[in-house]
């Protein structure tokens, strides 16, 4: 059995500055737990993989495709590969984020706008 603690795990490198840190890494998935403080957002991008999102704490405001919602704790959200997404934070508290991605990524996210407005 392997344990892991979310403080114990660093921050991933080339991370732009978020606190994104991959709590579960092996070949075939990968698991990344994302804070989100308040009045901050994801830049948008599209992933080659399809992504579950499921939220921790606070609310926040996601966007897939061209929808947007805002949710709360204990709601998982699912975004198709090649759609499309993007988090938003304009709450008053840290914003916590579970990101599923199986399989693993093989190519790279490709980021589509430097716009992070969630209007």
């Amino acid at each position: 059995m392997k344990l892991r603690t979310l403080s114990n795990t660093p921050v991933m490198d080339g991370s732009g500055g978020l606190d994104a840190r991959n709590l579960y890494d092996t070949k075939d998935a990968v698991i990344t737990i994302l804070k989100l403080p308040p009045g901050e957002s994801l830049r948008k991008h599209i992933t080659p993989v399809d992504v579950a999102f499921f939220v921790l704490e606070g609310t926040g405001i996601v966007l897939v495709g061209d929808e947007k919602e805002e949710v709360g704790p204990y709601t998982l959200i699912e975004s198709p590969k090649g759609i499309v997404h993007c988090w938003y934070n304009e709450g008053s508290t840290d914003l916590l984020i579970m990101v599923i991605k199986a399989p693993k990524p093989q190519s790279k996210t490709i980021f589509v706008s430097d716009d992070n407005t969630a209007s």
